[in-house]
C-alpha cells in the first residue's frame, strides 16, 4: 500500500459513512414533492387564468351583461340570488341523493341476483340495457304522464340514468372473484351465500365504488334533466327550472350563477365519493395502496 492510498483512506474514515441516498433516489424525492405541489397549483391556476381570459374578453369586447356576464357580476348575482338558488339547490340535492341511494340498492341488489342466477341475469339484463341506451328526454315525458307525484317522476327520471353503472360494474365485480379461491371453498363445501359474503362481495367492492363514481355524476345530471322536462314553476322547483326562468327573464347572470352551483355540486359529489373509495380500498388494494 502507498503512502497516497493510505491517505486517501484517512480522508474517507474522517469524512465518515456515506449519503443515506444517492442522487437518483434525490431526485425521485424531489420530483415527488414537485407532483405534490403541482396536483394542487396547477389546477387553482389555470381556473384563475381561465376566469382572467373570460373577464378580459367581456372588458375589452365590452360585450352586454345580458349575452355574457363578467365572472364578477356572476359572483355579485350569487351572493345577491343566494335566497332562492340555495333552495333550489337543496331541492335538487334531495332528487340526486335519493336518486343515489335507490340506484344503489337496487343495482347492487340485482347484481347480486345475477350472480347467483344465470336465468335471472338473461331475463331481466337486456330491460337494464334498454333503459341505459335510451335517452332519458326521451323517456321522461312519458314518466310524466304517467307518474302524478312530480316528486317520484323526477326521482325515477334520475334513478333510470344512475342504476346502470352500479348494476353493471357490481355484476363484473361479482364474476371478477379468484377461481382458484372458489376452487378453495368448493373444497371446504362452503354454500353459495358464504362464497358470496366471504369472496364475491369483497372482491367485487373495488368495482362498486368505481361505479358509483360515475352514478353520483349522473344522478344529479338526471335529476336536473329531469326538471326541464318537468318544466313546473314555484318554490318547490330545483336550480334546472332557476336557469329556465332566467332564460326566459335574460336574466344571464342568474343562469351563469345556477350552472356554478350544478357543476360545483358535482365536482364535490366526485370528490366525496373518491374519498369514500379512498378510504374503502387504501389498506388492501392495489389502485389506493400507497407504495414508497
Amino acid at each position: 500500500m502507498t503512502v497516497t492510498d493510505s491517505a486517501r483512506e484517512a480522508k474517507a474514515a474522517e469524512a465518515g459513512p456515506g449519503p443515506l441516498f444517492d442522487a437518483e433516489e434525490e431526485h425521485h424525492a424531489r420530483v415527488k414533492r414537485l407532483e405534490n405541489i403541482a396536483k394542487y397549483a396547477l389546477p387553482i391556476t389555470v381556473m384563475v387564468l381561465a376566469i382572467w381570459i373570460w373577464h378580459r374578453i367581456v372588458l375589452v369586447n365590452e360585450i352586454p351583461h345580458y349575452i355574457l356576464p363578467g365572472p364578477g357580476l356572476v359572483a355579485r348575482t350569487l351572493v345577491e340570488d343566494w335566497g332562492t338558488l340555495s333552495a333550489s339547490l337543496m331541492i335538487t340535492l334531495q332528487i340526486t341523493f335519493l336518486a343515489l341511494f335507490v340506484a344503489v340498492v337496487g343495482g347492487v341488489g340485482l347484481a347480486i341476483l345475477f350472480a347467483q342466477s344465470k336465468f335471472a341475469e338473461m331475463s331481466f339484463s337486456p330491460f337494464a340495457v334498454i333503459l341505459q341506451v335510451t335517452p332519458i328526454v326521451a323517456i321522461a315525458p312519458l314518466i310524466f304522464i304517467y307518474v302524478e307525484s312530480r316528486l317520484v317522476g323526477l326521482l325515477l327520471c334520475a334513478w333510470i340514468v344512475a342504476f346502470f353503472p352500479i348494476l353493471a360494474n357490481t355484476t363484473l365485480g361479482l364474476k371478477s372473484a379468484d377461481h382458484n379461491l372458489r376452487d378453495l371453498m368448493t373444497i371446504y363445501r362452503a354454500n353459495r351465500w358464504q362464497r358470496l359474503r366471504y369472496l364475491q362481495l369483497p372482491s367485487a367492492l373495488p368495482y362498486f365504488l368505481g361505479g358509483l363514481k360515475i352514478a353520483g355524476g349522473l344522478a344529479l345530471i338526471g335529476a336536473v334533466v329531469a326538471e326541464y322536462v318537468a318544466g313546473t314553476g314555484g318554490m318547490g322547483s330545483g336550480l334546472a327550472f332557476r336557469i329556465l326562468e332566467a332564460s326566459y327573464r335574460l336574466n344571464i347572470p342568474r343562469m351563469f350563477a345556477a350552472l356554478i352551483l350544478i357543476a360545483v355540486t358535482g365536482v364535490l359529489i366526485y370528490a366525496a365519493t373518491s374519498l369514500i373509495s379512498h378510504l374503502a380500498l387504501r389498506k388492501w388494494h392495489e389502485s389506493a395502496v400507497k407504495r414508497e
